[in-house]
């Protein structure tokens, strides 16, 4: 069996035992076996084992746990983004415009696609990224979308409910009765959550209450978007139909918090809903950022991810979305690291990632910097030293 130590470290993130609500060990090293830490303690104290890295004095954290972002699609909508920059504001309508290109687009296009977009989000530091169909809105398209998207992940999410598609613009009804019927069962194989756009414009409630209940039949975890472009029963229904994750969450009332922090553990370790923020999209849409310190006050389980898409929010950085979390929304340093972290482990029901402990799957970042407040402290600048995932650096 062959082993690695990371030692020589001088901050280490594990998110369990240690200092503060990182659990922050201090000239520490990590033990890996088979791609899992089977050991974590003071670098004085490590075992022997077959290689070594030394970290050099930096700061060691989990890999980032992306849990939302749309990675299959052809084409893209910069001029889309320059025009809102411009001044114009973002309805979603330019989905459609998405589904076009990724329809006329062939398997290998999208393939290099997401493969490039991968790659991107690995050497930034996300060891874990959930991939959403929804830009092909076909039987046929949908289920492509998944099989490809399961080529790079296994966390996979079936959203044939994104947009209603041009050609079911005046009978919904019939697009909801086909994404709840064929379209499911075609995409359901490569899928292991199901998601729906609620919001006006695209799904209402009645609608996206038919499409997740299908989904959870079939036997796929439920996620929604909710409240993303104003208040809504997203969040609610969410909570209803105990959601994973409701994303977005940027317009909520009194009755929604609430809602959310009701779906609390009872031994303390925060909510089973888990609130998803996505401040990229803010930024490329010019739209009010969530409070994230009233979810967080109120106990709410909070996750970061970059929404990566091509219309709303083209990044796959999530080094960048922490930056933004502290800046635009009220988080502390250690709870947006915490939050695109382990936050994200917990939007995806998953206690093996997310996490330095042992057990836990050995995916790891080595930072240029000496702490992991340098993520948010020196924005824009490429601090990732270096990814391992599985206990191998790609």
């Amino acid at each position: 069996m062959s082993s690695l130590l990371v030692d020589n470290i001088g901050e280490l993130v594990t998110n369990g035992t240690g200092e503060g609500p990182l659990g922050i060990r201090r000239d520490a090293a990590v033990l890996v076996e088979e791609g899992r830490v089977v050991w974590v303690g003071p670098s004085a104290y490590a075992p022997a084992a077959d290689r070594r890295l030394d970290a050099g004095g930096a700061a060691v954290l989990p890999g980032f746990v992306d849990s939302h972002a749309h990675l299959v699609f052809a084409g893209d909508r910069a001029a889309e983004f320059a025009a809102r920059m411009a001044g114009e504001p973002y309805t979603g309508g330019g989905i459609r415009t998405t589904v076009g290109a990724t329809r006329a687009a062939t398997d290998d296009e999208l393939r290099a696609t997401v493969r490039r977009l991968r790659g991107e989000a690995l050497r930034q530091g996300t060891t874990t990224m959930e991939i959403k169909s929804g830009y092909g809105l076909t039987v046929a398209d949908e289920a492509r979308s998944l099989r490809i998207a399961a080529e790079s992940s296994t966390e996979t999410t079936f959203l044939g409910a994104h947009v209603v598609p041009a050609e079911y613009a005046v009978r919904p009804d019939d697009y909801v009765e086909l994404v709840c019927g064929p379209m499911l069962a075609a995409a359901a194989p490569y899928a292991k959550w199901v998601d729906v756009f609620c919001e006006q414009g695209a799904f209402d409630v009645d609608h996206a209450r038919a499409i997740l209940a299908a989904g959870q039949a079939a036997g796929l975890g439920v996620r929604i978007h909710a409240n993303q472009l104003g208040p809504g029963p997203g969040v609610q229904l969410g909570v209803e139909l105990d959601a994973a994750s409701v994303d977005h969450c940027t317009h909520l009332s009194d009755a929604d918090v609430d809602a959310l922090a009701g779906t609390a553990h009872s031994d303390g370790s925060g909510t089973r809903t888990v609130a998803t923020l996505l401040p990229g999209a803010e930024f490329s849409t010019r739209s009010p950022y969530p409070n994230a310190r009233r979810l967080l006050d109120a106990g709410v389980t909070v996750a970061l991810a970059t929404d990566c898409n091509p219309g709303s929010s083209y990044t796959s950085s999530m080094p960048f979305c922490v930056a933004l979390a502290v800046r635009e929304m009220r988080m502390t340093p250690a709870e947006a690291v915490w939050a695109a972290t382990a936050g994200g482990a917990r939007a995806l029901r998953r206690d093996d990632i997310g996490v330095l402990t042992p057990g836990a799957r050995a995916d790891l970042v080595v930072l240029d910097a000496p702490s992991y407040l340098h993520l948010a402290y020196r924005p824009g600048v490429p601090l990732i030293r270096q990814v391992m995932r599985n206990g191998v650096t790609p």
